[in-house]
């Protein structure tokens, strides 16, 4: 019997949150905090050692060892860090098994490299198509609508084929230039005072910062002026993030009835979050548009691109394909959360691991000292970017030990077969656990130690082809992220601007911890002293 309802728990501090409202007009960094509070790790009412036995007279007869999943468990699976629980099943159950949640309902939780590949190379492949995005589209779509990042088939196929030619090789030497130089540089100048006072600063909130700025200049020519300024819209953006993250983990999904919905202020507040988001994004298409159609412009190319305004938006409305309002608006919301979100947690926690090991620090400072001039006169370019090789291993190993997203969701459009034999019954949902993967002894030679000299300087840059899904940074197989040289540029040029002017340690006593979501966050900041070199 394949199960058919989908894995939900809710905390009390989600429902408390229901019960609030968010001051809009609050920092973001508050915000954020605030956000990521209301949907921590909390306490629930049921055990899981029932569910378990529950969910063992329906999955009890398969091929699949079934976690024992126990009561003192339950505070990591309900909104704190999931991949951590998943993390300890996998070493008493093995690579793959099954996590009951209810009578008839589980997850495949998978941890192999082989396994893994043969589920990423089966989601939406176009000859057989074995695996769909399942729950990650049901939680989202009230955001991205029908936008590439969701959507399936032949509809994400055409989306993703006219979106992808925008992050051309010229697009991206002009973002070094043009966006993530002066963006990290203003970041630099902020962090200044921070330095001369001896205060610390969280550089989470930091790197959220600085990466929505640099999402909203790149994707649609706009300037959040996040690193500045707190606005209704950047508190939209986090509210609608945070809300993706809660309706994956409901146990009573009211966001399915919208009768109901409308009396949660959680989801009352969720939907005037994406109202406002779409009302701005429609605003700047339609300006965009009419500049365009007022424009003599050649004869569009594939590389053409607008110096004065390179945006991702400027290049969709110049190449003229036929395509609704609506659907470029989602489509460039799938770029506009996507690419802000990942990318701020993989440099907080970048820099975190670098404080850590002091030496590799001094190690990418010297990097940067010799890549960009003593003095910083040389021009940040792709050049200047292909030099930072020490650098993007840095980013790379720490993506290996905080990968973003710890886990992709799947279902299985039909039955299935996995290496190793064990069966995939249609319906079932899976959950690829990356952290797992890249934090395995039967994978990587000390898992835990942050190593990056483990990635060969003189070999290509680790991707998950070359490493044999060993490292699944941006995903693998038709899906796999189509921005992952924007963000793997975004991130090396930040760290290598910061590191060049300032060193940087964990404050004293200060414990950042880990909540699962979308990425990995922090539960408490990354609160660090910043000296100038």
């Amino acid at each position: 019997m394949a199960p058919d309802r989908r894995a939900r728990v809710q905390t009390r501090a989600q429902v408390v949150a229901e019960e609030e409202e968010i001051d809009l007009n609050e920092s973001v960094q508050d915000e954020r905090k605030k956000l990521i509070d209301a949907a921590g790790a909390g306490r629930s009412s049921m055990s899981p050692d029932w569910l378990t036995q529950l969910g063992r007279l329906w999955g009890g007869k398969a091929d699949v060892p079934v976690a024992d999943a126990k009561a003192d468990d339950i505070k990591d699976l309900l909104g704190g860090a999931l991949f951590k629980a998943l993390y300890k099943w996998m070493l008493e159950s093995g690579p793959v098994y099954l996590l009951p949640t209810g009578p008839i309902s589980s997850f495949l939780v998978i941890s192999d490299p082989a396994a893994a590949k043969h589920v990423l190379q089966a989601t939406d492949n176009p000859k057989r198509p074995i695996y769909g995005k399942g729950l990650v589209a049901e939680v989202s779509k009230f955001l991205f609508g029908d936008g590439f990042a969701i959507t399936e088939g032949d509809m994400w196929r055409v989306r993703r084929r006219d979106v992808q030619p925008a992050l051309h090789k010229s697009y991206l030497d002009l973002m070094i230039a043009q966006v993530f130089g002066p963006s990290a540089h203003h970041l630099a100048q902020k962090l200044e005072y921070v330095a001369k006072s001896g205060q610390t600063i969280d550089m989470e909130a930091c790197f959220s910062q600085l990466t929505l700025d640099v999402i909203g200049k790149s994707v649609f020519n706009y300037d959040f002026g996040a690193l500045t300024n707190s606005s209704p819209l950047i508190q939209a953006v986090y509210t609608a993030l945070k809300e993706t993250e809660s309706r994956s983990t409901d146990l009573l999904p009211l966001w399915k009835v919208p009768l109901l919905s409308n009396f949660v202020p959680r989801h009352r507040k969720a939907t005037e979050a994406v109202a406002l988001i779409r009302k701005t994004t429609e605003e700047l298409i339609a300006k965009c548009r009419a500049m365009v159609d007022a424009e003599e412009q050649a004869k569009f190319k594939e590389e053409y691109i607008n110096e004065g305004d390179p945006s991702v938006l400027r290049f969709l409305i110049a190449s003229r394909v036929e395509v609704s309002a609506q659907q470029l608006r989602d489509d460039l919301l799938s770029m506009l959360v996507a690419g802000h979100e990942t990318t701020g947690s993989a440099l907080t926690w970048t820099l975190y691991l670098l404080a850590q090991n002091p030496e590799c620090m001094t190690r990418a400072q010297q990097e940067a000292d010799a890549v960009l001039g003593a003095d910083g006169s040389v021009p940040l370019n792709l050049e200047a970017y292909n030099k930072l090789k020490y650098t993007l291993r840095c980013l790379a190993e720490s993506m290996r030990l905080y990968p973003h997203p710890p886990v992709l969701l799947r279902r299985a459009l039909v039955p299935d077969t996995l290496p190793g034999g064990y069966q995939v019954p249609q319906n079932q949902d899976v959950i690829l656990s990356i952290y797992n993967i890249h934090h395995s002894a039967d994978v990587w030679e000390h898992p835990h130690d942050f190593k990056p000299e483990r990635f060969d300087l003189d070999a290509p840059a680790p991707t998950e082809a070359n490493t044999g899904y060993r490292y699944i940074p941006f995903s693998g197989g038709p899906r796999k992220c189509v921005g992952d040289q924007f963000a793997l540029m975004e991130a090396v040029i930040a760290l290598a601007v910061v590191l060049k002017q300032y060193s940087f340690s964990v404050a004293p006593g200060h414990d950042p911890g880990m909540t699962t979501g979308a990425t990995i966050h922090t539960a408490n900041g990354m609160f660090m002293h910043v000296q100038k070199r």
